[in-house]
């Protein structure tokens, strides 16, 4: 169970409350692009990331669904968007020090999906034997 800080006490979370804090994780987090545009930020917080590279760098993304995820990115406070002073205007996307707090997800998740994958590749070839 994980230990919640209420009125200055360390108690245990509920089912209910681990369940409900999953829920908001996901509703910030949840869908298929979100994680890698962070995971992608995060990668290269020293480079200036402007629309178009981070499009070409997390393809298939449409330009449509990008800037969809992206204001929802910078809503939650995980990305910041900067609007450069220059001809013509460029716009640049960074993660934020609170965004950098789902890296460790992330990083969980990159673990876990290539383990998956050589799982899956080890089943696949015993089952062809």
């Amino acid at each position: 169970m994980t230990k919640i800080i209420e009125n200055g006490q360390e108690r245990e979370a509920t089912c209910t409350e681990e369940l409900f804090a999953m829920r908001d994780s996901l509703d910030v987090l949840g869908g298929k692009w979100k994680l890698m545009i962070l995971r992608y930020l995060t990668n290269r917080t020293d480079q200036h990331i402007h629309f178009k590279k981070l499009q070409r760098g997390i393809d298939p993304i449409s330009a449509k669904m990008l800037s969809k995820e992206l204001k929802e990115l910078e809503i939650n406070l995980l990305i910041t968007r900067t609007i450069q002073d220059t001809k013509p205007i460029t716009v640049t996307y960074a993660v934020t020090e609170y965004g950098k707090s789902v890296f460790p997800v992330t990083e969980t998740l990159v673990k876990w999906g290539l383990l998956h994958r050589e799982k899956i590749k080890e089943s696949m070839s015993s089952s062809e034997s």
